[in-house]
């Protein structure tokens, strides 16, 4: 028997440096390999990056703090530092236009310490290879334990009968996870968000910093050449 070290919500292994676990594909994957370091060096890490193609394609880069926030100054100041550098290495052929978002409270889990922020709460996972016979997964986060697979996230799925089965799945074994948007994970985002401006109201000064923006079907971003406008904290897809 393989032992296994349980981690719970209160202690999440942060760290700019933490690896993700689940990472891009494709072209994204070189996106993420330019963005990562500047982002490191302003003290924030890398969640997902995406192209989506179309008329003019987007290259969209989801940045967060150690922590998890990241405000509208932050995306700002993260566009700025990315913008030069995406002009001299093109992470795209084609005109495109660049968002930087914050990963939104329905985020995706690509690190360790997000699962274990995450328990409690219901996300869908889907595997990059079946697990008896199935790929995707929609259940309450249970545990995040160490085994031997590396770091595994337990969940308890809803059964047929009403009642719960669990089942454990390998995260870097994982295509793809993000939580679910539940009435549950927006009230506890509002509770998070009123205990930040309280604890900003303590700070010296009492200075406190603007809201987080709530997402809208506004442009996200001006066409690669113009002017690029960052994404709200909440923003994302």
């Amino acid at each position: 028997m393989v032992e296994r070290t349980p981690r719970n919500a209160a202690e999440p292994a942060d760290g700019l440096d933490e690896a993700r676990l689940i990472e891009d594909s494709g072209a994204a994957e070189r996106v993420g390999r330019i963005a990562a370091p500047v982002l490191r060096d302003l003290g924030y890490r890398l969640v997902r990056a995406k192209i989506s193609s179309g008329s003019t394609a987007t290259v969209q880069i989801m940045a967060e703090r150690p922590d998890g926030a990241m405000s509208i100054e932050d995306c700002e100041r993260a566009s700025q530092a990315l913008s030069p550098v995406f002009d001299v290495d093109e992470p795209v052929s084609q005109a495109y236009r660049l968002e930087i978002s914050s990963p939104g409270i329905d985020r995706p889990l690509t690190r360790e310490s997000d699962f274990a922020r995450a328990i409690g709460c219901e996300a869908r996972v889907e595997m990059a290879a079946p697990i008896d016979g199935r790929k995707r997964f929609r259940g309450r986060l249970i545990s995040v334990a160490s085994g031997p697979d590396g770091p595994a996230a337990r969940m308890a799925l809803a059964a047929d009968d009403g009642g719960e089965s669990e089942v454990e799945l390998p995260i870097r074994a994982m295509a793809e996870a993000r939580l679910v948007l539940t009435d549950e994970l927006i009230r506890a985002a509002l509770r998070r968000e009123k205990a930040a401006l309280k604890e900003a109201r303590r700070a010296p000064g009492g200075k406190t910093r603007p809201a987080p923006r709530r997402k809208t079907n506004e442009p996200k971003a001006a066409a690669r050449g113009a002017a690029k406008t960052p994404l709200g904290p909440d923003q994302g897809d």
